[in-house]
């Protein structure tokens, strides 16, 4: 019987519809012609707006993913400071981009004079009860869904800079970056800017969220520096292993659950079968990007050192899903799976290249977000015949110079200031105390 009741109700509200409809037709064929219209974008309007408060919710969730990947890759004397960053993060995206990162994003007026307006003009919704139809979308809706993908580029930047970086300068960066950076990069694609105008494909962000929230954790990555101790004057490179692989497969699941929401609502739209159709092929090709990720991850760590290490076949299905994201759409499920499968081949092959570099990325964004983001955005053309490899590698470096430049720059003031680095004392004893003044597991004793 409960599983008639949701049924029955849509059959009901359909049929009231129909009715309303049917009742309002008028004589004259044209103005029942009008009116039948004025029904079906209704109808889309409901859909669409449905679509973008389900996606953003399902990407809302991936905070949470983030926060349990991160607070299991980090020892336990670092759990709490960067679980505070993550709701903290995410809490200073929805205002910066409620005041100033939403209309920043969509200037309408590509003026410096337009720029200018936008920094005063925070976000507005549409009136109570006066929804206007010729947005095919409530602005909402749009704000809501937009907000989350503007939240997970800072949430890139945490993971790598965990356990050194202190709390306050790490999120006055953020101010920075989901206020001005990123609408800005975001801007010259999704805004209908530059990037847009020359054909460059992007579709639901593998440069323009993951690969500029790379190229803003390397940045920091370069001037923090590497934690105290993870590279030995001998040129090795110190193991830290992090406090709780269980949470940090939770966190994947959660991300990985999130993606759907991600990829599959930046289809835009839901008001018509050949949508609804859309949506259920990203769905399909972005789950199995993210297996064949995992899978060859796994292949790879075995072939090349004898055992599967956990936490790369993590990060090779969360590659996957960062590689399939530029376009999740047209490709067929053997391109989709060979995207994927790449994907895991580069978080491998990469993870140790930055530590040759003694860059020190704690939870390996830099290889997730943007190697593989770059790899994903280049590789559209090849599926995708709208696209344009030369466009695609105009936007990736256009958006990469842009965002580590600017990114560059707010570090080292930060650092010049205020100083971003915590101390050595401080690292030994743990950034949950020194920072915080509190610990995640208080009962256990830390190895120091």
């Amino acid at each position: 019987m409960k599983q008639m009741i949701p049924g029955l109700v849509a059959a009901t509200a359909l049929f009231a519809l129909h009715a309303t409809a049917q009742d309002a037709l008028p004589a004259d064929l044209e103005t029942a012609a009008a009116a039948a219209e004025a029904v079906t974008a209704e109808v889309a309007y409901i859909f669409d707006t449905l679509l973008f408060l389900i996606g953003g919710i399902l990407v809302f969730w991936m905070a949470a993913g983030f926060a349990m990947l991160e607070a299991g890759l980090v020892r336990s004397k670092n759990v709490t400071t960067q679980l505070t960053k993550n709701i903290a993060l995410f809490s200073i995206a929805s205002l910066m981009y409620w005041i100033i990162g939403y209309n920043l994003m969509y200037p309408g007026d590509w003026t410096i004079a337009g720029w200018i307006g936008e920094l005063f003009s925070p976000a507005s919704l549409d009136p109570v009860a006066a929804a206007d139809l010729d947005n095919g979308f409530s602005v909402g809706s749009d704000f809501f869904f937009q907000l989350m993908f503007c939240a997970t580029t800072a949430s890139i930047v945490s993971g790598t800079l965990a356990e050194r970086v202190r709390l306050w300068p790490f999120l006055i960066f953020t101010v920075i970056l989901t206020g001005l950076i990123y609408p800005i990069e975001a801007s010259w694609q999704w805004g209908e800017g530059w990037l847009y105008d020359m054909g460059f494909s992007d579709f639901a962000g593998s440069t323009l969220v993951h690969a500029a929230g790379g190229f803003a954790a390397l940045a920091g990555a370069i001037v923090l520096g590497a934690r105290h101790g993870k590279y030995r004057p001998d040129g090795r490179m110190q193991p830290m292993p992090g406090s709780n692989l269980a949470l940090a497969t939770l966190g994947t699941f959660i991300l990985w659950m999130g993606w759907f929401g991600f990829n599959g609502a930046s289809q835009l739209a839901m008001g018509t079968i050949d949508d609804v159709a859309d949506v259920s092929r990203i769905f399909v090709n972005t789950n199995l990007a993210a297996a064949a990720g995992a899978v060859a991850a796994m292949l790879l760590m075995q072939a090349m050192y004898g055992k599967v290490d956990l936490t790369m076949v993590l990060n090779g299905a969360l590659a996957g899903l960062v590689s399939i994201t530029a376009e999740p759409l047209t490709p067929s499920i053997p391109a989709a799976v060979l995207i994927g499968a790449v994907g895991g081949v580069i978080v491998v092959l990469a993870v140790p290249m930055l530590d040759k570099l003694r860059i020190d990325d704690v939870v390996g964004a830099i290889p997730v977000h943007l190697i593989a983001g770059i790899w994903g955005t280049l590789i559209v053309p090849a599926t995708n015949s709208d696209a344009s490899y030369i466009t695609q590698l105009v936007g990736v470096v256009a958006i990469g110079a842009f965002v580590f430049l600017a990114s560059l720059a707010v570090w080292l003031i930060l650092k010049a200031t205020m100083g971003i680095r915590a101390s050595q004392e401080a690292q030994i004893s743990g950034l949950d105390i020194s920072e915080m003044g509190m610990e995640a597991y208080p009962d256990f004793v830390q190895a120091k």
